[in-house]
C-alpha cells in the first residue's frame, strides 16, 4: 500500500491533501457537535469538577454555525501553511499544524474512550487523520523533504503556538454563547 501511494502521490500533493482531509474531518464535527452537544452535554457538563471546566463546558454548547466559524479560521491557517511549504518550501509551520492534525487524533479517541460514547470527528479522526498525518510524515521525511531536526523545531514551534490559537477559539466560543 505504501509503495503504491509513493508512486502514485507527488509531494505537492501530498501537502495540499492537508487542508483537504484536515476539512473532511471537520465537515464530520461541524455535521454533529450541535445535536451531540444537545443529546450528551448535560451528562458530560454534570461529570466535570464544578467551576473549573468553564472552557469545556463552551465547547459543550457549541452551535453549528459557531463552530463552523472556528474551523474556517483553523482552515485558513491550515491553506496558508500549506502555501508556505508548497511555494517557499519552508515546513516547519506545516510540519506543526500537521503535528496538530496527528495529535489531535489522540484527543478524539480519549474523549470517546473516558465517556464510552461517539465524539463529534472520532470516525475521521482514525479513518482520515491518523494514517494521513502518519504517512505524510514518514514521507517527507524519507524523501528528506525535511529533517528530524525540521521536525523537532516544528513541534517546539506548535508548543509555542498552540496555546495562543486555542485561546482565541476557547475566547471565541465563549462570547457566542447561547443564552
Amino acid at each position: 500500500m505504501i509503495h503504491w501511494l509513493n508512486l502514485h502521490i507527488d509531494q505537492v500533493s501530498l501537502l495540499w491533501l492537508l487542508p483537504i482531509l484536515f476539512m473532511f474531518h471537520d465537515f464530520e464535527e461541524i455535521l454533529t457537535v450541535e445535536s451531540w452537544g444537545i443529546k450528551y452535554g448535560p451528562k458530560v457538563e454534570a461529570a466535570l469538577p464544578p467551576g473549573k471546566w468553564n472552557p469545556y463546558r463552551s465547547m459543550l454548547r457549541m452551535t453549528t454555525r459557531n463552530f463552523a466559524a472556528d474551523v474556517l479560521f483553523v482552515y485558513i491557517v491550515v491553506v496558508a501553511v500549506t502555501c508556505t511549504a508548497v511555494f517557499f518550501s519552508f515546513y516547519w509551520l506545516y510540519l506543526a499544524v500537521l503535528a496538530v492534525f496527528l495529535l489531535h487524533v489522540f484527543t478524539h479517541l480519549g474523549q470517546s474512550m473516558i465517556l464510552k460514547i461517539y465524539t463529534p470527528g472520532v470516525v475521521t479522526a482514525v479513518l482520515i487523520a491518523l494514517p494521513y498525518s502518519s504517512y505524510a510524515f514518514y514521507r517527507l521525511l524519507k524523501e528528506n523533504t525535511v529533517s528530524w531536526v525540521d521536525v523537532c523545531w516544528s513541534l517546539l514551534l506548535m508548543a509555542l503556538l498552540a496555546p495562543a490559537i486555542v485561546w482565541r477559539l476557547v475566547k471565541s466560543r465563549q462570547r457566542h454563547q447561547p443564552e
